[in-house]
């Protein structure tokens, strides 16, 4: 599997707080593509992580690019001035909480592009927290319960987004990572 992505960066020096958010919009099922062009478009910055993956058919092998979180499209976009994106076709929705639309976090946008700009490949991964009771589904200890704490076999990073409950998987060397206290967000 490989990786790709689509998104254009934002020059340092801009004022962040004058920049609008990323937030996730649910879109038509194969329409990503298509309702990201259409907003770049339209002058939004937008952002569809993708990542290419083989498929063997019976004569032949046919590589796809997919997108890592099917049915959803990032957009930067002001929640205020929401209608144009709303309207554009494809386009369900704005995630959010009622009618309030809700901001995906900036370092889950950022740690996405950086691993792709990186060019590390990614694949799609079930949304996972720490300490979660998992089953397992397939093969001899298929039903079997546990808590997965660790993996043995180089390290494995997942990449979330917390409001779609998505995640991505990226393996990487252990020398190429340090361990640095990371700060929860705080909820009220």
């Amino acid at each position: 599997m490989h990786y790709s992505g689509e998104f254009k960066t934002i020059p340092y020096n801009v004022s962040r707080i004058d920049m609008p958010k990323w937030y996730a919009l649910t879109v038509k099922p194969r329409h990503d593509k298509t309702v990201s062009h259409t907003l770049e478009m339209k002058g939004y910055q937008t952002f569809l992580p993708t990542y290419k993956t083989r498929h063997r058919y019976a004569t032949r092998l046919k590589e796809s690019e997919l997108p890592l979180f099917p049915g959803y499209v990032f957009c930067r976009l002001n929640p205020l001035a929401r209608l144009p994106i709303l309207m554009t076709p494809g386009v369900i929705q704005i995630l959010g909480a009622g009618r309030m639309p809700v901001p995906v976090d900036e370092r889950e946008i950022a740690s996405l592009q950086s691993a792709i700009k990186a060019r590390i490949p990614l694949q799609p991964s079930p949304f996972f927290q720490a300490g979660q009771r998992v089953r397992i589904a397939e093969g001899s200890l298929s039903g079997v319960e546990g808590i997965v704490m660790d993996t043995k076999q180089g390290l494995r990073l997942v990449l979330s987004v917390t409001l779609l409950q998505r995640s991505v998987l990226l393996e990487i060397d252990c020398d190429r990572v340090r361990l640095e206290r990371v700060a929860e967000g705080c909820e009220s």
